[in-house]
């Protein structure tokens, strides 16, 4: 057995961000901002599509012919839907780290700051994207009984994009959730490596989600509940990574003798048309 006295140096422990979440690009397209477009990167707009509705014309030969002199009424008229302007907000995230300058190099402060980033900026992500944008703009589905079964909330998540989108959407799901998601079967994993329900929509699953699990309007949920969201498609646009300062000098604070390095980059994500949430029983 080692004598004790002072502990030897090493490396940190590395680790992996969760595999379906929000940047693991299985659900989302994600599109690295070129230096040409970058000022995308202040937010961005356009026409929804996929949000009005495409109906059928009624073959006028399947129609009943009026009795006698009875008006059959004013003919049908096809129905036109003005595209709803949506936009998308920037999401900055961020990892400082601060040392004394006697123990630490600039070089080894920006390698811990840039690390601390690769490992953490999903989890930032998909906690701003839930209180931004998940949270405030959700139609609640939940019954006036109050929290369902996790098989329950997902059919009427889907329900609900099905009536407003038609399309392929995308599931959050909180990570202390996803356990629940094998119970029945909700979920297969696709050979690209995507989270798919029976009808076809995409999961992700969210640390951040899970930090936040928050209802609508971001009221905090009740122990032993969890709020599941359901969106279309995400897009993700993805700015380059900062570090200020870039050089050692101004990285030191010359009055208390500490380094500082920071490390940011912007984010804009995109979903489209309704958003819809539930609340689940996790704990029976």
């Amino acid at each position: 057995m080692p004598s004790p006295g002072l502990r030897s140096y090493v490396e940190a422990i590395p680790g992996t961000p969760l595999p379906h979440g929000i940047l693991g690009a299985s659900c989302t397209t994600i599109t690295d901002v070129t230096k040409d477009r970058i000022h995308e990167l202040n937010g961005v707009e356009w026409l929804g599509l996929g949000c009005c509705p495409v109906r059928d014309w009624p073959d006028p030969c399947d129609e009943p012919e009026s009795p006698g002199d009875e008006s059959p009424g004013a003919p049908p008229v096809k129905e036109f839907c003005r595209p709803t302007a949506e936009h998308a907000a920037p999401i900055t995230v961020y990892a400082g780290a601060e040392c004394s300058a006697l123990g630490w190099t600039y070089k080894e402060a920006r390698a811990h700051a840039e690390a601390s980033m690769e490992l953490g900026e999903q989890q930032a992500l998909e906690a701003a994207f839930w209180r931004t944008k998940l949270a405030m703009e959700a139609v609640d589905l939940t019954p006036p009984e109050g929290p369902v079964h996790i098989a329950q909330g997902i059919a009427a998540l889907e329900g609900c994009l099905a009536e407003s989108y038609g399309g392929v959407g995308t599931l959050h799901i909180p990570a202390g959730a996803a356990a629940l998601l094998g119970c029945c079967n909700i979920v297969r994993e696709d050979p690209d490596g995507a989270l798919r329900t029976l009808a076809g929509n995409c999961t992700i699953i969210g640390a951040g989600y899970s930090a936040m699990n928050t209802g609508p309007g971001n009221v905090p949920a009740e122990p032993g509940t969890a709020w599941l969201y359901i969106t279309g498609p995400l897009v993700i646009r993805r700015g380059p990574v900062d570090v200020i300062p870039d050089r050692p000098g101004p990285s030191v604070n010359i009055r208390n003798n500490d380094r500082r390095v920071l490390v940011e980059r912007t984010y804009v994500v995109g979903t489209t048309c309704t958003v819809c949430a539930i609340q689940i029983a996790v704990c029976p």
